[in-house]
């Protein structure tokens, strides 16, 4: 009898395992459907309102259980040095990891470049969701990654903090 109970507790466990590994990694999320035309927007520095930026191979995926769980990758031909005098810098971008099946966003790799300069992080859009804001992170050689980021706002009244003075107020249910 022992072994039997024994048994069926490790069939069990393997069995939830095999399921929350399942939900973590795959269930969730969604391709996104690209438009051709604004799926890689930047907050421009003359405007400050986000505006399409050149974009070719376009994929992204996205989860309605998280608003950080966006992630895009693209190819522009737009060089650093016209990147930097037309869109605002973001300084602090932290790439989140991806699902490892959706191998063209490498947050390592990605970390990396910015680390060392290869690559620049941009503002996409400030707030795309309350203290959430949209990174766009381009290479020398024109390969983008996009992902959401829990902005200082977010931070402080997620943690169940009143929002700073610098911070716009959070909607009801925050």
């Amino acid at each position: 009898m022992g072994k039997i109970l024994g048994g069926s507790i490790v069939v069990a466990a393997i069995v939830a395992g095999i399921f929350l590994y399942y939900q973590q990694i795959y269930a969730y999320y969604e391709p996104v459907k690209a438009t051709g035309t604004d799926d890689v927007q930047m907050t421009s520095l003359v405007s400050g309102a986000p505006e399409p930026v050149l974009y070719d191979n376009f994929e992204a995926i996205d989860a309605e259980s998280s608003p950080i769980r966006y992630r895009a990758c693209f190819t522009t031909t737009m060089s650093h040095a016209m990147l930097s005098e037309t869109y605002e810098p973001y300084d602090g971008a932290e790439p989140l990891v991806a699902p490892g099946w959706f191998d063209c966003f490498d947050a390592v790799e990605v970390g990396t470049a910015l680390e060392e300069g290869r690559a620049l992080a941009f503002l996409g859009e400030k707030n795309i969701q309350y203290g959430i804001d949209r990174i766009v992170a381009i290479t020398e050689d024109g390969r983008g990654y996009v992902w959401h980021q829990i902005n200082h706002c977010g931070e402080v009244v997620f943690d169940g903090e009143p929002a700073p003075e610098n911070c716009p107020e959070p909607p009801e249910g925050y």
